[in-house]
């Protein structure tokens, strides 16, 4: 016997959803009240919020009528105070849904009501916490409610459902509380029986792709739960327009109730819809930037395969170029044109200047500031040009004085190909260290190419012209290098201030250089080698964590030069170690040979450094480290040589729209001669 059951709306809150069913058809909505019968019952999308709003009218109106009733136009009776208690079901899913639906328990702090409007908000209760347990698949559950005063003032409990609840609550004493106290009887378990997919315009069956019927997940023997239920819905319909039907339609689900066996049957109407192409591009909403470029710049063209992954893919990467606010992409037709779907891309610019701030603090290095002026849209093509001057060295323990370093930027994106990027650095500085005094210029310019998801390569020349005074001793170099290198970075983040919460960071670098001295220095070939991993790992894979709250980080260094000597290579070329980039606990260049027991280093030609640090996320916006670095430098050319340094230490993060600004104290484990007994660091940004 086909039997409708009345229309309930049914809240369900997993993963923080909030969805509906729907069923229709006997009055009571009792499940129970026939037997072996099926009854139809309707799964719906609608949300909870149009569930709230109908009790709150049920509300006010019972709240007016009351007053009416009570005397004319005299004021509505005294709110009564209550208390919930509701019995945990030992469900915790379950028990958020019934919390979030119990109109008893979400307005009773905040929404008091006078007698009869109370009345009703308890009979409200009972279906809201029926309709919330089917949500759940307990299509057979009960819902009790019982009131009662305090109970060593009145013995008396009142039902839920008595005609007599109004009058109970209205003969309780002025500013006496009661309580209300709900258990849940969870029932039977209701599953999955069959599940249909029938096309919606000739009742025939849907022929699924292995891809489509993969991502169609719902089977029978599942749990009936209203979040399966709908979700398959949606996953099927992203599955077939992922495969070009860009109009496919997937509707309500209609359900039919089987309380003999306690299953579901669910019946999906489906209209796939004609596989489409990529139609006719238009793009809007473009004002200074040119839309030749823009079109160069998409990853979609006309005649592809319908994608909504690939589509928003390209409007992602259109974003990240930096001039624009806001890049949108909608379908361009309701139907069919020639065989293929439109697309429509909106474009609204960012402004194209900005005047920032840069500024850092370590006992090693001192003080650096400055403002930085950009321009993100030079010549109409996302061109980035940005002017940055800096004050370095105010007070640091590897510095003797003040320097600067200031420098332009330039920046163009698409050079000759979408994937590849011209940079160009022109830059003057002065940098007053222990172990030497540099000015110089610089001058540099390279290509970046994407070649994979997470690879990029890099190539590029650059030129130094170079000042160095060391021990009252002052020479000239030249300085002309072909670096050469490649990164991996599957941390799927675009801003590298923002922290990395897995995957791994990497890179390796060549850079064959030539050193024309004169004033004492001779011309020497070398080639400078290096390599840094990081790797992020999250503790919630190990059950311990929330996501992202968690994380271990480690990195590891190593680097060469290889073709001369220590001598035969200008002081600035050489490696160092020490600092927030190596060995935290030693100042910069405060790790490897030095002059005698002085703190003039010497420089080498080997490093190696590794590093392990937690990081811990508190509360909403603070979080803390603790680290351990060590490295070495050595005089071979050959890495793990030299004498190893050890630090360690601690610090604070408090995360910002724009980055974590972390502070840092780290100690040496086993100070070098002359070294810092301990050194902090200040900056925007994780270390790594």
């Amino acid at each position: 016997m086909l039997c409708l059951i009345d229309r309930i709306l049914v809240m369900v809150m997993r993963h923080g959803a909030k969805q509906t069913f729907k069923k229709h058809g006997q009055e009571s909505g009792k499940i129970g009240a026939t037997t072996g019968g099926t009854k139809r019952v309707r799964v719906s999308g609608k949300g909870i919020l149009n569930g709230l709003v109908l009790t709150a009218n049920r509300v006010v109106a019972g709240f007016s009528l009351w007053s009416v009733a009570a005397g004319g136009w005299a004021l509505a009776a005294e709110s009564q105070a209550y208390v919930t208690n509701l019995k945990p079901t030992g469900q915790a899913d379950l028990d958020a849904a019934l919390k979030s639906s119990s109109d008893l328990l979400s307005l009773q702090a905040t929404h008091a009501v006078g007698p009869f409007a109370l009345s009703g908000r308890i009979r409200n209760d009972y279906d809201r916490l029926k309709t919330a347990l089917e949500s759940y698949g307990y299509y057979e559950g009960t819902v009790k409610i019982t009131l009662h005063r305090d109970k060593s003032k009145d013995a008396v409990q009142m039902d839920g459902l008595s005609p007599a609840l109004s009058s109970w609550i209205e003969s309780v004493p002025d500013k006496e509380k009661i309580t209300a106290d709900i258990s849940v009887e969870k029932g039977p378990l209701y599953h999955i029986g069959s599940v249909k997919l029938v096309d919606d315009k000739n009742n025939g069956v849907v022929d699924l792709t292995p891809k489509q019927k993969a991502a169609f997940t719902l089977k029978p023997g599942d749990t009936a739960v209203a979040e399966t239920v709908l979700g398959a819905g949606g996953t099927l319909l992203d599955a077939l327009r992922e495969d070009g039907h860009a109009l496919a339609k997937v509707e309500k689900p209609q359900a039919y109730l089987r309380p003999q066996t306690r299953t579901l049957d669910v019946v999906y109407p489906v209209t796939p819809g004609p596989v489409l192409n990529i139609g006719a591009i238009d793009i809007s909403g473009l004002k200074r930037v040119h839309e030749p470029f823009v079109r160069r710049q998409l990853t979609v063209k006309e005649g592809q395969l319908y994608q909504p992954s690939k589509i928003d893919a390209a409007r992602q990467d259109l974003s990240g170029l930096g001039v624009f606010s806001n890049v949108g992409v909608k379908d361009g037709s309701t139907e069919p044109v020639n065989g293929t779907m439109p697309l429509d891309f909106t474009f609204k610019e960012a402004k194209r200047r900005a005047i920032g701030a840069e500024a850092g603090y370590s006992t090693d290095l001192g003080v650096r500031g400055g403002v930085t002026w950009t321009h993100y849209n030079l010549l109409g093509n996302a061109e980035r040009l940005k002017l940055t001057a800096l004050v370095t060295g105010l007070g640091g323990s590897a510095q003797q004085g003040l320097g600067y370093d200031v420098y332009a930027d330039f920046f163009k994106p698409g050079f000759y190909s979408r994937k590849q990027n011209l940079s160009v650095r022109v830059e003057g500085l002065r940098q007053l260290f222990w172990s030497y005094r540099q000015t110089a210029i610089l001058v540099r310019a390279g290509l970046t190419r994407q070649i994979g998801k997470y690879w990029n390569v890099n190539f590029g020349v650059s030129g130094e012209q170079e000042e160095i005074e060391q021990f009252g001793v002052t020479r000239d170099y030249t300085i002309g290098s072909i670096p050469l290198g490649a990164t991996f970075d599957n941390t799927g983040l675009g801003n590298p201030i923002e922290p990395a919460t897995h995957g791994i960071r990497a890179n390796v670098n060549v850079a064959p250089s030539i050193s024309l001295g004169n004033k004492g220095s001779g011309t020497s070939f070398f080639a400078i080698m290096n390599a840094t991993a990081s790797y992020y790992f999250d503790l919630k894979h190990l059950g311990i964590s929330k996501p992202g709250r968690s994380i271990l980080a480690i990195r590891g260094t190593v680097g060469s030069i290889q073709g001369a000597t220590t001598y035969d290579i200008p002081p600035d070329q050489r490696l160092y170690a020490g600092g927030s980039a190596t060995v935290r606990g030693y100042r910069w260049q405060g790790v490897g040979p030095q002059y005698g027991r002085t703190r003039y280093a010497i420089g080498g030609t080997s490093l190696d450094a590794g590093t392990i640090e937690y990081r811990q996320r508190l509360f909403k916006s603070f979080g803390m480290a603790g680290f351990v670095d060590a490295g070495q430098v050595g005089s071979s050319s050959s890495p793990f040589t030299g004498t190893l340094r050890v630090g360690a230490g601690g610090g604070v993060r408090y995360y910002t729209p724009i980055g974590p600004v972390r502070i840092d104290v780290a100690v040496p484990l086993n100070r070098a001669p002359r070294g810092d007994k301990w050194d902090l660091y200040i900056g925007l940004g994780e270390t790594f």
